[in-house]
């Protein structure tokens, strides 16, 4: 079957799952592991630094960080460690078995969204670049090591409760609240 290139940017082959979820209340403060969360539409998560009021301007293409799960152990590799702790990224959302990068629309005129459990619904704005604080927490090469496996940002579409175990999967146009931001 000969599929065009629009349709197969749409088409994963299985949802993922929100593995944890990290709030930043403000700079050079640790990341909060929490099991829920509430997305708040144009602002980003409840109690996270992003989402306040004076900050959040409900254009903002990084609302919320996600980080892929499943890049964890390059991370760690690459750094010649056992492990990476993924709270220590300061990304808000830990997603496995879901590729977020595939996430990222190919096409201006064709967002895609996602959804998170019953109601979240995010655009995928882009890449999430690390920044130099990476070789304070993660140490020297850092940086580099982070770069392409930092995660993607997105803006809030929906909002509601997030919780670790939701199914995390492509929204359909049921899932999309009106009229989609170009």
């Amino acid at each position: 079957m000969l599929t065009d290139l629009r349709t197969l940017t749409r088409q994963f082959g299985q949802p993922g799952r929100l593995q944890a979820i990290w709030l930043r209340p403000q700079r050079g403060v640790p990341a909060l592991s929490v099991v829920t969360a509430h997305a708040l539409a144009g602002r980003g998560l409840e109690g996270d630094r992003a989402a306040r009021p004076s900050v959040a301007t409900g254009t903002s293409k990084r609302q919320v960080t996600l980080l892929q799960a499943e890049h964890l152990p390059l991370l760690a590799a690459w750094l010649g460690r056992s492990d990476v702790d993924a709270g220590t990224l300061r990304r808000n959302l830990l997603v496995g078995g879901f590729n977020l990068l595939a996430a990222r629309s190919l096409f201006a005129d064709q967002p895609v969204c996602i959804t998170i459990g019953d109601g979240v619904v995010l655009e995928v704005t882009g890449p999430c670049e690390p920044c130099s604080k990476m070789e304070q927490a993660l140490g020297a090469g850092a940086y580099n090591v982070m770069r392409g496996h930092g995660g993607v940002t997105a803006r809030v579409l929906s909002g509601g409760r997030l919780n670790v175990g939701d199914l995390v999967q492509v929204a359909t146009a049921a899932h999309l609240p009106g009229q989609l931001p170009g």
